[in-house]
């Protein structure tokens, strides 16, 4: 026999010397396609699961699972501490015999003679009770415990083969440590190892590729993107290893790489081979069937499913297809939705595109009628669109018109549904206006338009109550198509239209005293009668939720603060049973309440907001900003910062595009102008809070000018940029800066000047130490129309006013001030007026309780957070460090705090990825930490951060 097949060859066991050698190739992991990815992430997983009784690396092919478990052995290998893990690669047919011949030769090799060695013979045969105790005393009496790594283990052949390997583990007194990676279908207790918190799972959902390691793949592949390129990429494929894989191959010789990235998709020979072959040819074909037909949807739920399949169990084979089968991933809801890989899902829909044209519409028209039932209109319509169900879409835009309208502005992706014969918009023309309606929310407005003026030809034919009803409804269009198009004239104009045909006598909007709790309430039963109306309060209600938001939505494009208008409009879409567009109105409201200081109402929209249920069929990542960027503000003023910080970073959204622009010294604000410039300047505005929280005045001062610069051009934004001038010039006299600020503040000259303005002209001279200037610039915060300004600027007035009069010498008076700031700031929780005050308004509280107050409570606490905001002022950044962090870490150090990847911040800060690396790897070794969230606790305890 020749050397090389020597090698590859393992003598079989002295007592069976009949049995086939076994190879070493199995006995070895084999050696990954280069380049691989370092995933330190994973690995730790596996350091830290294998110390326990069983680690399952568990997902379908292509997800990288033997690519991993060989990285990682191989590396335990060279540590050089003694035998390394055991290797043992299961084959297709492998029956015990086989298994356990090679099972052996694994446990003889990690037992060396550095362990003692086992005390007791590995059979190569399945083993009997008896030898499987003697098997499980000797690994017990072993030094340390051996690490078994079994890999493919769904192909055995014989389920019963594992038995003496369970036995083995429950007997051998923590000796054994196994390690599988394997499909679906693992003939393992995995319930009871669950159970007993003996197993640690690493599923698909960790194996997917971070935008960071997608980089590294592609640069490794000599193939780098821009970093939208490739977080689309990441986006397209899920993650998944083997497709990022043929697709940096692929890159390499794209002469445009991002056009090809953008067309990527399940349906490219290379990725639907794969596909076919390595993970749908293991399915059973019932469960094939299900995942084709189900596909016709986005996300599933087993009432969906059992529609479109007929399937009483197709709940079970949903969560087995995303348990053990890890085709589907499960969304954390009740009930449960599902969900494909973007890649499998293209699969499956070009799949069923090949159906009869007969049965793909019955699907449709399936779906169309679960998503009726279920509440969900803009599902609904588009797939009776799609089986040409005309008057079943006709039916549900004429009952849920409100509700098909689009507010946010991500991209609506799918087949465009066919128009309709002339004959049917003919006969029935609000289906005209229905493929309109499904048009504008996918984002079509020519098509759209086109829709709506055939539509419009049939009018005049209508009898009279129907006609009515018909002009309202494409009147509603016009505006939609107006908002969508961004002409706020328009808008304004269609408005006044809809709102003339409200019923005489029509009751103004109740806006409840409180807003309950919980989410906004669930839409009715659709009525589908063709019935001219159902009832003029019921018509009211969506005419004034309707026009109110879409009026809102423009005057808050436009920089203007409506809080009044969206939370009228919240209250009449709640009234109607419209919770989608109950939705828009309380994050709305939520965010301009909170910038009021209407904190409790603030909070309770946001919390109401953030409650909707998943899988709505919305997509709800801009309202989510909103609140989360309402409940920043609210934490803000109440002196929570790291709260604030924290939902900052979820407002992303809502504060700006992916992708940034930077001052020069690196401050963060959005590329261009901003989508939503009141979202985007609140941003700022709490950023640069923060910033001087943080000991560094200058870069909030920098923010705040860029925030300001964006509002330029926009009159309706003139409260909202004088917000921003005057926290502007109170950072600048802060600094030392007088002169600064009262230039900024030079148009304060009478009474009817902006008081947040004129508020922090009179600090800024008493900060320069003229009583006088200052009492003669603050504006009169008690007079009734001082109840319509912001509360904190309210609050400020009211302090500053306390001051002065204890300054002036009396005493008492400032007392009865301060008692009356409390009482305006105790029911919303206002803190950080106080807490983050200059030392007279300090002074003023700790003698306030001397005095006696209705506020002792909270006096008392203010003074100690007052204390400790004084005992620990916020240290110089990089101050105590040996090697002081540069400013652009700084920049980088603050984002680390959030959830966003190293690719997301290259985005956010414009920088490679590679850049953004390089620097997170200073911070580590400056900060003396080996994680994020290390480096972030240590920046805190030296308050960089």
């Amino acid at each position: 026999m020749p050397e090389e097949q020597d090698r590859a060859l393992v003598s079989t066991a002295p007592g069976h010397p009949a049995d086939p050698p076994l190879l070493a190739s199995r006995l070895t992991p084999a050696v990954p396609p280069e380049p691989v990815v370092a995933r330190p992430r994973l690995l730790r997983r596996l350091d830290e699961g294998s110390a326990g009784p069983v680690t399952l690396v568990a997902a379908p092919a292509g997800w990288g699972k033997t690519t991993l478990l060989a990285s990682w052995v191989r590396l335990a290998d060279g540590t050089g501490a003694g035998p390394g893990p055991a290797w043992v690669s299961v084959e297709a047919g492998d029956d015990g015999d086989r298994l356990w011949a090679y099972l052996a030769a694994a446990l003889r090799a990690a037992t060396g003679p550095t362990d003692g060695g086992l005390a007791a013979p590995v059979p190569d045969r399945p083993p009997r009770p008896d030898q499987l105790e003697l098997l499980a005393a000797a690994l017990a009496a072993l030094d340390r415990p051996v690490l078994l790594v079994l890999d493919d283990l769904h192909r055995v052949a014989d389920p019963a083969a594992l038995t003496g390997l369970e036995f083995l583990l429950r007997h051998a007194e923590q000796r054994l440590h196994v390690v599988v990676g394997a499909r679906a279908g693992l003939p393992l207790a995995l319930h009871r190892l669950r159970l007993a918190g003996e197993l640690t799972e690493i599923g698909p959902d960790e194996l997917a590729f971070t935008d960071d390691e997608v980089a590294d793949l592609l640069t490794a592949h000599g193939a780098p993107l821009p970093a939208a390129a490739l977080h689309r990429l990441g986006e397209r494929t899920g993650g998944w290893p083997a497709a990022l894989r043929i697709a940096a191959l692929a890159l390499r010789g794209q002469p445009d790489p991002e056009r090809w990235v953008a067309q990527f998709g399940g349906d490219q020979p290379e990725i639907a081979g794969y596909l076919q072959e390595e993970v749908l040819a293991a399915i059973d074909p019932a469960d094939r069937d299900l995942l084709r037909r189900t596909a016709l949807a986005e996300t599933v739920c087993a009432d969906l499913a059992e529609a479109l399949t007929g399937r009483d169990d197709a709940g079970r084979a949903l969560a087995d297809l995303a348990g053990a089968g890890g085709l589907l991933h499960r969304q954390e809801s009740r009930p449960p939705w599902y969900r494909c890989d973007p890649l499998l899902a293209d699969l499956l829909r070009a799949e069923l595109a090949r159906l009869p044209t007969d049965e793909l519409r019955e699907l449709h028209a399936r779906a169309a009628d679960w998503y009726a039932g279920d509440g969900r209109p803009v599902d609904g319509l588009r797939h009776a669109l799609a089986a040409g169900r005309w008057d079943r879409a006709g039916d549900l835009f004429v009952a849920q018109w409100p509700e098909l309208t689009r507010y946010d502005p991500e991209p609506v992706t799918g087949p465009t549904p066919a128009s309709p014969p002339p004959e049917v918009v003919r006969a029935d023309p609000e289906v005209a206006l229905a493929c309109a309606a499904e048009r504008a929310y996918a984002g079509d407005l020519p098509a759209a338009t086109g829709h709506l003026r055939a539509a419009a030809g049939y009018a005049d034919g209508l009898p009279v109550p129907r006609r009515d009803r018909f002009l309202r409804l494409a009147t509603a269009l016009e505006l939609t198509l107006a908002r969508l198009a961004g002409d706020a004239t328009e808008v304004r104009a269609a408005a006044a239209r809809l709102l003339r045909t409200r019923p005489a006598g029509a009751a103004p909007t109740v806006v409840p005293g409180a807003a309950p709790s919980g989410a906004p309430s669930p839409a009715p039963t659709p009525n589908h009668a063709l019935a001219a109306g159902t009832g003029s309060a019921a018509e009211d209600a969506d005419l004034r939720a309707f026009t109110g938001t879409a009026l809102g939505l423009v005057e808050l494009a436009a920089g203007a603060l409506p809080d009044a208008r969206f939370v009228r409009a919240r209250a009449a879409a709640r009234e109607a049973g419209r919770p989608r567009t109950e939705l828009v109105g309380a994050s709305r409201s939520a965010l301009l309440l909170a910038v009021r200081g209407d904190l409790r109402a603030a909070e309770q929209a946001a919390r109401d907001a953030l409650g909707v249920p998943p899988c709505r069929g919305w997509s709800c990542r801009l309202d989510c900003a909103y609140a989360h960027l309402a409940l920043a503000v609210v934490a803000l003023h109440r002196d929570q910062p790291e709260e604030a910080a924290a939902n900052l970073a979820l407002a992303a959204p809502a504060t700006g595009p992916v992708g940034s622009s930077r001052t020069e010294s690196g401050d963060e604000w959005p590329a261009g102008p901003p989508a939503e410039p009141v979202a985007a300047a609140v941003a700022a505005l709490c950023r640069a809070h923060l910033y001087r929280d943080a000991g560094d005045p200058a870069a909030g001062q920098r923010l705040l000018v860029r925030a300001r610069e964006s509002l330029t051009g926009r009159p309706a934004a003139a409260e909202l940029a004088n917000l921003l001038r005057a926290a502007e010039a109170e950072l600048r006299a802060e600094r030392g800066d007088l002169d600064g600020a009262r230039d900024l503040l030079a148009d304060v000259t009478d009474d009817r000047a902006d008081p947040a303005l004129a508020v922090t002209l009179a600090r800024v001279e008493l900060r320069s130490g003229d009583i006088g200037a200052a009492g003669r610039a603050l504006p009169d915060w008690q007079e009734s129309p001082a109840a319509t300004w912001p509360l904190p600027v309210r609050l400020d007035a009211g302090l500053l006013d306390a001051v002065l009069a204890e300054r002036g010498g009396d005493g008492r008076r400032a007392g009865r001030i301060l008692e009356q700031v409390l009482d305006l700031a105790g029911p919303q929780g206002c803190r950080r007026v106080f807490t983050r005050a200059e030392p007279p308004v300090r002074d003023l509280l700790a003698a306030h309780l001397d005095a006696g107050t209705a506020h002792f409570s909270l006096v008392s606490d203010l003074v100690r957070g007052a204390e400790q905001t004084t005992a620990r002022p916020p240290a110089e950044p990089g101050g105590t460090l040996d090697e002081p962090l540069t400013e652009r870490e700084l920049t980088i150090l603050r984002y680390l705090q959030s959830i966003l990847s190293n690719v997301e911040i290259a985005s956010e800060l414009s920088l490679s990825v590679n850049t953004v690396k390089t620097h997170v790897r200073n911070i580590y070794r400056k900060l003396d930490a080996t994680r994020r969230r290390e480096a972030v606790r240590r920046a805190r305890e030296l308050r960089l951060i």
